[in-house]
């Protein structure tokens, strides 16, 4: 699967590019315990770290990190990015076609209708200086980067059809959940998590359980419950 990322020239030595989602696994990841004291049950569990679902959701896809640091003091944001202007040399941009700003914001009134809809509050967009180019028969899922929820802000999730929508930036919308957070998001730091998916339609087969499917099923429950990597060992696919 090609993906293929253009920003403009004057950019290119300036922004950091996009990164395969493993290479974005945090450090608070990194640092679990393989294994935590439970005082409900008086013995040792597993911790998330053994969950491979847990890891693989982190690690799949691509990630936009933000261009810049930002500071932010109780929704007050400032940044310092020295860039370039628009150059007039091979893949230039005109001046005034794109914003230099790392961040954007949205109206209240954009998310009325919404459960999140709070009047007198916008929301926040974080700017994407890349397009994004995907084979043909696919489109980008964006979301919020899985798990990350010690992130100050949500990335709101859309589907975009990057096969053919792909001349163009496209930004990321997000919800603010901590308004009193006070701080600097570092460059780097994942503001969205990108997956290519095939568009395709699906037929939902709903049926009971016949015997053999208990069969198989009622085995694999108890060896999931007093085994360990079950999961992993027998049933995790290879992931690209």
């Amino acid at each position: 699967m090609k993906i293929t990322f253009r920003c403009p020239e004057e950019l290119l030595d300036h922004l950091p590019r996009p990164i395969p989602a493993k290479r974005s696994v945090p450090d608070w990841y990194k640092q679990m315990p393989m294994n935590a004291f439970s005082p409900d049950l008086d013995q040792d569990v597993q911790t998330l770290k053994q969950c491979p679902p847990f890891l693989d959701a982190m690690t799949y896809g691509f990630i936009i990190p933000l261009p810049v640091d930002v500071e932010v003091d109780n929704m007050e944001f400032s940044w310092n990015w020295d860039v370039p202007q628009p150059s007039d040399g091979p893949g230039h941009t005109d001046i005034g076609l794109y914003s230099q700003s790392p961040l954007g914001f949205h109206s209240p009134a954009q998310a009325e209708g919404t459960p999140y809809f709070n009047e007198g509050v916008g929301f926040a967009k974080f700017n994407c200086f890349w397009t994004i180019q995907l084979e043909a028969g696919y489109s980008l899922y964006v979301t919020h980067p899985s798990n990350r929820y010690d992130l100050p802000f949500r990335t709101i999730n859309g589907l975009v059809d990057a096969d053919t929508y792909n001349e163009v930036f496209i930004n990321f919308p997000v919800l603010w959940v901590e308004p009193d957070f006070k701080g600097v998001l570092k460059r780097g730091t994942p503001v969205a998590q990108c997956i290519a998916i095939q568009r395709q339609a699906h037929e939902l087969d709903i049926q009971a359980m016949d015997r053999e499917d208990a069969e198989r099923f009622l085995p694999l429950t108890r060896e999931l419950a007093h085994g360990t990597n079950v999961y992993k060992n027998q049933f995790r696919a290879k992931k690209p």
